[in-house]
């Protein structure tokens, strides 16, 4: 059963009730021969955005490692030995320099994440102040700090932050096998808290952790059937760390990672589809098929929390050989 995060999208293009998909309906979509696949996501992605803009978003880690949970993906989980070092929150003027540096190399967005199960109220109160701070400066703000308690969705709301990210990570019958510590309902709560709150909601999930092309697209049937769906919809592809439970985890066919993108932008018409994490390991020509399938979001630095990322030159250089522009 999927889950119903009750609020409605400000965004006008979005107030019709989206269409309800079923897993089989998504695996169907899966099985199409891959051009014909492509060839429905473009259209699709044409009806609803610029095909040749891309959004580009800015992460930065502001307290890195020590996590309490067990994600076998992550390499801040405190229980395992992937070599990171324990940090604790940054300075607010560290945040900020990294937040005018993203704007002037051109990001729209600027993502704060923090490794914690749930913020402390007064560690909130120290990200509270980030927000207001970098959304002062012209950028969007996202922040993912794990699972929320009552009120504070509110208190980020008021600072004025734009998105929270809370990914489900995987089908809801895979979620056991990667995480232990806390169940997929947990970050559902979440997800409604943020919605309740009225900020937008970026959810997504992670490909290529030993699942199965139904299992994906049940994930994917899981996001689509949101009600609405989230605004911004990061599509991952699993970064093995060493260390980590996954670390040697079967690697995936990238054309399957294709599929998965095109699959969420045939589900999702008017979500932002992202490029994630992963990317630093994909050729250029794997991008662009990512965005051939209706990808039109990219993490935008040289570091995704605590794994690499394309250097910013290099995806100037890949935009401009695709004829596609930042906005």
């Amino acid at each position: 059963m999927s889950a119903v995060i009750p609020v409605q999208s400000s965004h006008t293009d979005r107030s019709a009730p989206a269409k309800r998909w079923t897993v089989s309906q998504i695996d169907a979509l899966f099985a199409l021969p891959f051009n014909d696949l492509l060839y429905r996501a473009q259209q699709v992605h044409r009806e609803h955005f610029d095909a040749n803009a891309i959004q580009r978003s800015t992460l930065l880690s502001i307290k890195t490692g020590g996590c309490s949970e067990d994600c076998g993906y992550c390499s801040q989980a405190a229980r395992y030995q992937t070599g990171l070092e324990r940090d604790e929150l940054l300075p607010l003027d560290e945040v900020l320099t990294a937040a005018r540096a993203a704007k002037e190399s051109g990001a729209s967005r600027f993502c704060m994440g923090a490794a914690w199960r749930g913020p402390k109220q007064k560690d909130l109160e120290q990200v509270i102040e980030m927000v207001r701070e970098v959304k002062s400066l012209g950028l969007e703000t996202c922040v993912t700090l794990g699972m929320l308690k009552d009120g504070q969705a509110e208190q980020l709301k008021d600072a004025g932050l734009d998105y929270y990210n809370h990914n489900i990570d995987t089908a809801p019958e895979f979620y056991g096998k990667v995480i232990g510590t806390h169940s997929q309902t947990d970050r559902f709560d979440t997800l409604g808290k943020v919605r309740g709150a009225g900020i937008n909601v970026c959810c997504g999930g992670i490909i290529g952790m030993g699942e199965s092309r139904r299992m994906r697209a049940a994930l994917i049937a899981e996001l689509a059937n949101m009600e609405p769906p989230p605004e911004s919809v990061p599509i991952n592809h699993l970064v093995q760390v060493e260390g980590t439970p996954l670390a040697e985890a079967a690697p995936l066919d990238p054309f399957e990672f294709v599929r998965t993108i095109a699959c969420a932008r045939i589900t999702m018409p008017t979500s932002y589809v992202r490029l994630s994490a992963g990317r630093q390991e994909m050729s250029d020509e794997l991008q662009a098929l990512c965005f051939l399938a209706g990808a039109n979001s990219i993490f935008y630095g040289d570091k995704l929390l605590t794994t690499g990322n394309p250097e910013t030159d290099r995806d100037r250089g890949l935009l401009d050989r695709l004829g596609m522009k930042a906005v």
